[in-house]
């Protein structure tokens, strides 16, 4: 078997986002028997300047899932903004994106290497051929979010660890 686009990035966007969906449910159920209600998990933060749990969990479905369509449109845009999301959105949001993700056969990723796309903020427009893009912009974007989420869920006494970080690892022998 040989390394390819789709096994470099494909089955790692599913792992964590499957990781991400169950590290949330222990999120909702720790926040019920603590007396945190979901709109206070949503809006949890590290820091008064940073961007809370909602924003870090729309980021990691658009480095994903979004990375992959913006790849296959050969352009790639910041999230439009979605203030009103709640826990349960967020939940589906991630689910809705590794059952997505799951429908992509590996040629079809495969076919991607090589293909002119860009990257637009605003006005400027960064080139990249896909490969490049995935690996080096989405892939680091989406484990910084996808960490990040899990790390404000377990600041709030989530009882989470590394292997609900993982989820179900994938090995092959």
């Amino acid at each position: 078997m040989s390394f390819t686009l789709y096994s470099a990035t494909i089955p790692n966007f599913l792992q964590t986002l499957a990781a991400l969906s169950g590290v949330l449910d222990k999120g909702l159920q720790h926040g019920k028997a603590h007396g945190i209600t979901a709109e206070t998990l949503v809006e949890t933060k590290i820091a008064p300047d940073m961007l809370p749990l909602r924003f870090q969990l729309l980021s990691a479905v658009h480095h994903s899932r979004g990375a992959i369509e913006g790849v296959e449109k050969g352009v790639f845009e910041p999230p439009a903004r979605r203030p009103e999301t709640t826990f349960a959105d967020l939940q589906a949001l991630v689910k809705e994106a590794h059952a997505s993700l799951e429908r992509y056969m590996p040629e079809t990723v495969n076919q991607l290497v090589g293909r002119d796309m860009v990257f637009k903020l605003g006005e400027r427009q960064l080139p990249f051929k896909a490969e490049d893009f995935l690996m080096s912009f989405s892939m680091p974007n989406f484990y910084f979010h996808s960490t990040t989420a899990y790390d404000l869920l377990r600041m709030v006494g989530v009882p989470v660890g590394k292997m609900d970080y993982l989820g179900k690892l994938r090995l092959k022998r």
